[in-house]
């Protein structure tokens, strides 16, 4: 008996509530809400603030794999009921539950069985009621397609306890690069056939396109969109400063704008560095903030924000257009001429502004744009400091 006392030791408390968060077609199932019990667990034992653990560390309290674990990761970010954040150095992933958005999907979710009750006496009669479990894992399918001879199908009970759900319309897609159990087999019959009309590449088996391209995090079935975590991380960043004017904006595809800011990566030749800074001053117009809010925006207007917001006139500064000097400067700063003996004390300035900003490891367009303008405040500093004296 005391064997066995030991090993119930360490439970997990899985709440099968936490299967059932909804948000769109997102839907948490029963791994995340294994990987969230874990989650919650934690978090009330370091007071909600944020908390390391490793993949091991989950695997080793929850039995989870790899690929269930980034299911569950990204299915919770998408519900906005996880957050993730690189911290450290070395950086980590760190966790952190957004109890507000938990606590309204779950209110959310508690609402939806009473509501499906009533509909289904009304539709299929008392005789036809279809009885729930006393266990509580499975729950009633809804029948919205109207096909009388499909309502006295008895719903199968699942090991995992899953609701199965059947509704008019498309099934349930999570752009992931995995399907719940119940809906596997429909929507990939149903991407099959999107594909072959859309003239698109047929999906590729998860193991092809991870061996491939194994810095992938987030990708679709047909592994046509995807993004490396560093692009994923991006995307959250652009997401929160959107947040920010928007506080009430709904979760983005974090599939589809990890992959539009890849293609800035890899095709234009955009560091995550250069998407954010250009991101960061779209933010703060009164404008472009409005009308700029995703990677795809960003990428699509990249030129026309460029000439508009980051050439913009700073003063009197230049009046003459005469350059020579600061662009000189530059070439010799980046290593691309000659030093000279004796700088001036406006150069030996900038040098030292621009290596403590870190200009030499910026893309060329940014590491330009951004000499310039350290160029021109330590012009203006200088031009003070002899007024005063």
């Amino acid at each position: 008996m005391s064997s066995l006392i030991q090993l119930l030791d360490r439970p997990i408390a899985y709440n099968p509530a936490l299967a059932k968060l909804k948000a769109g077609k997102v839907k948490s199932g029963p791994v995340a809400a294994v990987f969230l019990s874990q989650m919650l667990y934690w978090h009330n034992r370091m007071g909600g603030e944020w908390m390391y653990k490793t993949q091991a560390d989950i695997t080793s309290e929850t039995a989870l794999t790899r690929d269930e674990q980034e299911t569950a990761r990204k299915r919770l970010v998408s519900l906005g009921v996880l957050a993730e954040e690189r911290r450290g150095v070395p950086a980590t992933m760190h966790y952190r539950i957004n109890v507000d958005r938990l606590e309204a999907l779950l209110l959310e979710a508690a609402t939806v069985p009473a509501k499906q009750d009533g509909q289904q006496k009304t539709r299929m009669g008392k005789r036809q009621n279809v009885e729930t479990p006393q266990s509580g894992l499975v729950q009633p399918s809804k029948l919205d397609c109207g096909d009388a001879a499909n309502k006295n199908v008895e719903t199968p009970q699942t090991s995992m306890g899953e609701p199965t759900e059947q509704a008019c319309g498309d099934p349930a897609n999570f752009h992931t690069g995995d399907y719940t159990e119940n809906t596997q087999e429909i929507t990939q019959e149903n991407k099959n056939l999107s594909s072959r009309n859309s003239g698109e590449s047929p999906d590729v088996s998860k193991s092809d396109f991870l061996a491939k391209h194994p810095e992938a995090v987030v990708y679709t079935p047909s592994g046509k969109s995807w993004g490396t975590q560093e692009d994923l991380d991006c995307a959250g960043w652009i997401f929160q400063r959107i947040q920010i004017i928007n506080p009430t904006a709904r979760q983005p595809n974090w599939t589809e704008w990890s992959n539009e800011v890849r293609l800035m990566r890899q095709l234009d030749g955009r560091s995550h560095r250069d998407i954010c800074e250009l991101f960061k001053v779209v933010n703060r117009d009164s404008f472009w903030c409005q009308n700029v809010l995703s990677p795809r925006k960003l990428r699509e207007k990249w030129d026309e924000l460029t000439v508009k917001l980051l050439n913009k006139p700073t003063g009197n500064n230049h009046a003459s257009g005469d350059t020579t000097l600061r662009d000189a400067a530059f070439k010799r700063f980046i290593g691309s001429a000659l030093p000279l003996r004796e700088p001036s004390a406006l150069e030996q300035a900038a040098r030292k502004a621009a290596s403590m900003a870190n200009v030499s490891k910026m893309s060329p367009e940014w590491a330009q744009k951004r000499w310039n303008s350290i160029w021109t405040e330590v012009e203006q500093r200088q031009g003070a400091a002899g007024e005063a004296a």
